[in-house]
């Protein structure tokens, strides 16, 4: 009752999502908006609409970091950036980009390969707030440290402060990178392919969702997927158990699959 009205009042689609996860998010929701039951959460919402943008942005806590997992990103500089080299246009899609921190480590990848100039970068997440915050660009200096020794071990070629100047309190990414990147929201639950890509990553983000949904997703990847075009996945994710998995393999050791012709 509660994720149909969310869907049927507000657009959000969470009926995919696994319950596990979903239950945990919305009971400290709960908690923060001192609502006791269900039903009061959502009257809450429909008496002040502007919470759903806050209930979605809780729902769906960021979490994310520059090169994160650098041996992933040291095997698309390895194994996936000279295939890319190959293409007169470039195009990447990083879905449920959260605040953008892998949009940049990606645009890092193209530009350090020499690739940046032909190169298109589609970031999209469902989180409205998410996708402003990367669309902006800054980041908080207390992370600069782990993000440079991700850089570093992900196979860096030059200084991760050559790509960033000071911004007030924060540090922002140059403008030649943002050029390259385009922003959006885009709900995977149900919105459709909107181009023709050659690498999507989704890292981090089918683990919250249920089996079904997982496949619909998977299948939305595989529309949006050039022939021999790649999919980059999170260390606990894997098109082995999907019926996918006859039209990838993967590649090397890191969650990379590649389209079968």
């Amino acid at each position: 009752m509660f994720l149909a009205t969310l869907l049927e009042e507000f657009g959000y689609d969470f009926t995919g999502y696994s319950r596990d996860s979903l239950q945990r998010r919305i009971v400290r929701i709960m908690s923060l908006w001192k609502v006791a039951e269900l039903g009061g959460l959502l009257d809450k919402m429909l008496m002040d609409p502007s919470l759903a943008g806050s209930f979605v942005q809780q729902v769906t806590v960021p979490l994310t970091s520059m090169f994160r997992d650098p041996s992933f990103f040291l095997d698309l500089r390895q194994s996936v950036i000279p295939y890319l080299s190959t293409y007169p246009l470039i195009r990447v899609w990083i879905a449920g980009c959260s605040t953008g921190e892998e949009a940049y480590s990606m645009a890092i990848l193209l530009k350090e390969a020499g690739l940046i100039e032909r190169s298109l970068i589609y970031a999209t997440d469902l989180n409205p707030a998410s996708v402003e915050s990367a669309s902006n660009g800054l980041f908080s200096w207390e992370n600069l440290g782990e993000y440079t020794k991700n850089y570093l071990n992900s196979g860096g070629t030059m200084e991760l402060s050559d790509y960033y100047s000071p911004k007030q309190s924060r540090f922002g990414f140059n403008d030649e990178l943002r050029s390259r990147m385009v922003f959006s929201t885009h709900n995977l639950a149900g919105d459709s392919s909107f181009n023709s890509f050659q690498l999507i990553l989704c890292r981090n983000v089918l683990i919250y969702f249920r089996r079904s949904l997982q496949e619909s997703v998977l299948e939305l990847f595989d529309t949006s997927l050039e022939n021999a075009g790649f999919l980059g996945l999170g260390p606990k994710e894997t098109l082995r158990f999907s019926s996918l998995k006859g039209r990838f393999q993967q590649i090397g050791d890191q969650k990379i699959w590649q389209k079968i012709n």
